[in-house]
């Protein structure tokens, strides 16, 4: 399996991880309104790469979802 870039890793990150099947809708839900050329095509090279791996390759990248109940302000 070729590895992700950060920049592919960090997309994904922003969106569902939970699953491969989520993080690959996402992308596509996004992409429409994605106006940055660039940033499309990185979506659309992530969704590809995606699209032909297994889940369990999938699972050993080990990305994490983000937390979105995170308050700073209590942190510390």
């Amino acid at each position: 399996m070729e590895k992700f870039t950060i920049e592919e890793l960090g997309l994904m990150c922003v969106f569902d991880t939970s699953s491969r099947n989520k993080l690959i809708e996402d992308l596509r839900e996004a992409l429409p309104d994605t106006d940055d050329p660039d940033m499309a095509e990185l979506m659309r090279g992530v969704v590809d790469r995606l699209e032909v791996m297994t889940d369990a390759e999938f699972d050993a990248l080990g990305l994490v979802e983000p937390d979105y109940d995170y308050d700073e302000e209590t942190e510390g």
